[in-house]
């Protein structure tokens, strides 16, 4: 059984490796980080790298707060999901499509999510690697 998470063991620098893979067919990679620094009552997420989508690649930024309860915040304050502490499922309505996600913390201190997401607009399935990089 996997051990229960808290907020301060994502604190420090991870390395991602994502592929995204869509419902057409398509298949898009991102390689880079996400560094969680302490922010408030929780910690600021601030994901860089690279995107690559159809042979192009794109500089890709992506900021989160996460919560002392492990709850997840777009940077602009709006809910997103809640990280289960021990791994496992989450959701999240973006009307009119749905998100599935699943985290899996059995290897800690590497860990994935994944999110599956369907709908009229979105269509597709979003596998990242995280890895420690370096000390925190």
């Amino acid at each position: 059984m996997p051990t229960e998470r808290r907020l301060l063991d994502f604190e420090g620098l991870w390395r991602i490796a994502r592929e995204v893979r869509h419902g057409d067919g398509s298949v898009g990679q991102f390689a880079g980080t996400a560094q969680f620094t302490p922010a408030g009552d929780g910690l600021a997420y601030v994901e860089e790298g690279t995107l690559t989508l159809a042979g192009t690649a794109l500089q890709a930024t992506q900021r989160y707060h996460w919560g002392a309860d492990l709850a997840v915040h777009f940077d602009d304050g709006r809910f997103f999901h809640h990280v289960p502490p021990l791994g496992g499922d989450t959701s999240h309505w973006c009307a009119p499509d749905q998100y599935e996600g699943h985290y899996d913390i059995a290897d800690w201190p590497a860990f994935t999510v994944t999110w599956t997401v369907t709908g009229p607009r979105k269509d597709y399935r979003m596998l990242s690697r995280y890895a420690r990089s370096g000390s925190r």
